[in-house]
This record gives C-alpha cells, sequence and structure tokens, in this order.
C-alpha cells in the first residue's frame, strides 16, 4: 500500500514498454498506466496490458489502466521538400487542401477550419509555436499573415483559440482503437478534445458500462461547460499543454484550480497532466519550478498527476515517477497543506450514504483512526469517502476485480479484492483482517462502512467504530 493519497498516472511507451520496466515504475509509484492510443500499434499494446495484469496477479496489486483516444486532431497538409520558411509579417493563402502548390500556400485538409474562422481570428500552429491571424477570407480560403519567423513542417497541429469546431469527438480512428481498448478490458478510455457534453454521451453509447469515460479539458469551449462534462464523465483531466495554447497561458492556473474544485465539489476524480516533469525526460534531476508545479497540484486536491514523455520516451523513467512520489508524499505530510479540506455544497450531503461517509471522515480525524474500510460492490461508497478526504487511508473491500482496478485512480484508494461479507461479524473480523494485512497493528482504531442488507449496492447505510486486533481491543 503506497504511503501517500495523490496517485501517479504513467505513460506507457518505448522507454516502459517492456514488462521488466513496467514492474520497476510500478514498485516506483505508478498506480494507472497510460496507453495513448495515438502511437502505440495494437499489437505492442496488447503485450503490454498483458504484461501489467501480469504484475498485478504475482503482486497482488490493483492497478487502473487507461486507454487515451487520438482525438480529432487538426493538422496542415504537407509542404514541397516537408516544410515551410514563414516570415514575420508576410502574408500567405490558407486553402483546403493536402498538400502545397506554391511557396505561399498553407494546405489544410480541414473544410471545418475554414467554416469556423473570421477575419481578426488567431490560428495557433504547431502546439502554439507559431501564431497566424486571419486577415481576409475569401471563397478560395483565407489569406493569413504570420506573426513569427519560423520553419513550418508537415502535418503540424493546428488550434483555434475561441472556436468550437462542429466536429465529432470520435474520428474513425479512434472507433476502431476504442473497439480494441475494450477488447482488452481496459478500466477507462480518455476521451481527446472534449467541447460539449454532447461529446460525452456519444462515446458513452459506444462504451455503455465496459468502462469509465476520462472527459480531457483542452478546448475554451469544454471549460465553458464545465459542471455538464463532469457530470457526465467518471474522471477528468487537466490537459494543460492543449488548454495552453487555446487559451491566455496565465488563464491555465486560474481553471486548472477550478476545475479540480468543481471535480472534488461532484466527487469525480480528477488529473492534473502535462509537463509535470518535463525536464526529466533528458535530465536525470528536475527543476524547482517543476516540483512547485506538482505541490501545487497535490495541495489543490487532485487525485492523480500524470507523467507523459518523461516515462514514455524519457531516459530516466524509474527515476521519474520516484521523485514525484517523494514530492507527493512531501507535500502531503505537510501540516499546513491543503488536499483535505472538505469542499461542501448547501445540499451535497443528503442522502444516508453522504451522511455516513461524511461522519466516517471526520471519524478518523477525531479519533486518529489507522484505516478507514469501505466495503463495497460497485465502488460508490469508497468513491463517496475518496471525495471527503479523510486522513486515514481508504482501504476499499470488494468482490469485483473491475471495480478494484478503477479504484486506483482515486484519491488515498487502496484496493482489495475479497469474498462478499455475509453478516456483521464477518464484516468486523474481515476489516480486522484486512487492516492488519495492510500494516496496521493491534490497538489501533479503524472505521468500517457498509450497506446493510449486505451483498446490495447503493446500501451505504452502515458504520463501525473499532479496534484493530478484534472485540477485546475495542475498549472506549
Amino acid at each position: 500500500m503506497r504511503k501517500r493519497h495523490c496517485k501517479i498516472v504513467s505513460t506507457i511507451g518505448p522507454a516502459t514498454s517492456s514488462p521488466s520496466m513496467l514492474q520497476l515504475i510500478q514498485e516506483a509509484g505508478v498506480d494507472v498506466f497510460r496507453l495513448n492510443m495515438s502511437h502505440g500499434q495494437h499489437d505492442k499494446l496488447r503485450a503490454v496490458v498483458t504484461a501489467i495484469r501480469d504484475i498485478q496477479e504475482k503482486t497482488g496489486t490493483s492497478t487502473a489502466i487507461f486507454a487515451d483516444l487520438q482525438g480529432p486532431k487538426i493538422r496542415t497538409g504537407t509542404f514541397e521538400g516537408g516544410s515551410i520558411q514563414l516570415r514575420f509579417g508576410q502574408e500567405y493563402q490558407m486553402v483546403n487542401a493536402k498538400e502545397a502548390s506554391s511557396e505561399d500556400m498553407i494546405p489544410v485538409p480541414h473544410p471545418e477550419v475554414f467554416a469556423a474562422l473570421e477575419t481578426g481570428d488567431s490560428i495557433k500552429l504547431d502546439d502554439g509555436k507559431i501564431t497566424m491571424t486571419v486577415v481576409e477570407k475569401t471563397e478560395d480560403g483565407l489569406t493569413v499573415r504570420s506573426l513569427a519567423s519560423a520553419k513550418l513542417s508537415d502535418r503540424k497541429g493546428i488550434n483555434l483559440p475561441g472556436r468550437a469546431l462542429p466536429i465529432s469527438a470520435l474520428t474513425e480512428k479512434d472507433r476502431e482503437d476504442l473497439a480494441f481498448a475494450l477488447e482488452l478490458e481496459v478500466d477507462y478510455i480518455a476521451l481527446s478534445f472534449v467541447q460539449r457534453p454532447e461529446d460525452v454521451d456519444e462515446a458513452r453509447e459506444l462504451i455503455g458500462d465496459k468502462a469509465g469515460i476520462i472527459s480531457k479539458i483542452e478546448k475554451p469551449s469544454a471549460v465553458d461547460h464545465i459542471q455538464e462534462i463532469i457530470e457526465k464523465s467518471d474522471a477528468i483531466m487537466v490537459a494543460r499543454g492543449d488548454l495552453g495554447v487555446e487559451c491566455p497561458v496565465e488563464d491555465v492556473p486560474i481553471m486548472q484550480r477550478r476545475i479540480i474544485r468543481a471535480c472534488r465539489r461532484a466527487g469525480k476524480p480528477v488529473i492534473v497532466a502535462t509537463h509535470m516533469l518535463e525536464s526529466m525526460v533528458q535530465s536525470s534531476a528536475p527543476t524547482r519550478a517543476e516540483a512547485s508545479d506538482i505541490s501545487t497540484a497535490v495541495n489543490q486536491g487532485a487525485d492523480a498527476v500524470m507523467l507523459s514523455a518523461e516515462t514514455a520516451v524519457g531516459r530516466h523513467p524509474q527515476t521519474a515517477v520516484a521523485i514525484m512520489d517523494r514530492i507527493i508524499r512531501a507535500t502531503e505530510d505537510d501540516p499546513e497543506t491543503n488536499c483535505y479540506a472538505i469542499f461542501h455544497d448547501e445540499g451535497q450531503h443528503n442522502t444516508t450514504a453522504d451522511a455516513v461517509s461524511l461522519s466516517a471522515r471526520n471519524i478518523t480525524e477525531v479519533l486518529d483512526c489507522r484505516f478507514a474500510i469501505a466495503y463495497t460492490n460497485t465502488g460508490s461508497t469508497a468513491r463517496r469517502l475518496s471525495r471527503d478526504r479523510p486522513h486515514a487511508p481508504i482501504l476499499a473491500a470488494t468482490p469485483n476485480r473491475n471495480v478494484a482496478q478503477s479504484l486506483s485512480l482515486c484519491w488515498g484508494v487502496s484496493a482489495i479484492v475479497t469474498e462478499d461479507i455475509t453478516d456483521f461479524r464477518n464484516m468486523i473480523e474481515r476489516a480486522d483482517q484486512i487492516a492488519s494485512q495492510s500494516g496496521g497493528k493491534d490497538g489501533e482504531r479503524i472505521v468500517i462502512l457498509s450497506g446493510f442488507p449486505f451483498g446490495r449496492s447503493g446500501k451505504t447505510n452502515t458504520l463501525k467504530i473499532g479496534r484493530i486486533g478484534g472485540p477485546d481491543q475495542d475498549r472506549d
């Protein structure tokens, strides 16, 4: 069991795809594995998933896997010679074509781009490195002016700040990758470039209950509809890379804080991603700014922080995971940290299950409980308790392996696969056993949450305070 609450997501790539390296980074602190469907070949991804599940079986741990779909990434076409040299202040013709036919042409094979843009709009190219402004809109395309002197190569990404494109969140490639990912029985599907709640609905029709949905927030339109998107999603990712291109860079930290708060109020896990330890793609040590960035996300209450290139193609993947683990633990151990704060909206805790969860959270603090043990069939009891941020680690006991794996994304939760409980005595004895096996000592207090009648979902209505070591230890 990890000695921290915030989880670590690791992107798998050439640097970490071997079974031995997967085990090393898992031991270093990885709780959730990300498969980037933009780059991975299906046969190689299948081997990675098999290796991860084998590690789970050998170690008795539960780790989640999510497939990150590429989404409708808008890109330029191709140039003669593979690139074009842009000049500051020079005008170019942006046309709906796959290939450039002249030196002043920028091909963009996406008619929806031309439909969305108007004179005066900005266009970002190559992940925001190049900015252009629309000078004129004509029947043939757009006249644009470059605001940078730079080389623009083939197939570079295009961002349209402030413009929502009338396109589906799922391309044909995404649908093929989605079917493959569901075949692998991944725990979550991550949707890229979500713009509106309907994008989540479209994915849900295809996914059903076979996997959870992580909506990646990378566009201003998604931020505008954040409450509805959170409601329809199982988790949220603050994807700061494209979000920082689409929005003014100074707005991104503010958006991050607000999205985390909104997710916490809704009880939905939230991942903070992109450039967390970017320097460690090459370096064996992070910058002080990167350490502060991770600490800020943890302090704000993020459920997880994510490594991308650092573990996919980086030179020091195991070290990057270990350092992220150290930063998280140091932040959580700080008595002034804010990650344990309750975000309580009026009317939020208005069910029996909510009341039991909040009571358990307060009990862990008042009585300095060693563990909060949640019996759960669907994961809802553990997720609800995770939302309330108890000071004690959460041990989720479930008979369902898939539920255990999905809970790996949730703040403070360690899942144990065990047989369903049958009566109150069995509930207490099993909790005592789980607590002892997880490092608890005789006499330490625990709080137990379950539903009665036992074995039914959605009935969290029972709370028991006890001590590890049996009834004879329950002295006060």
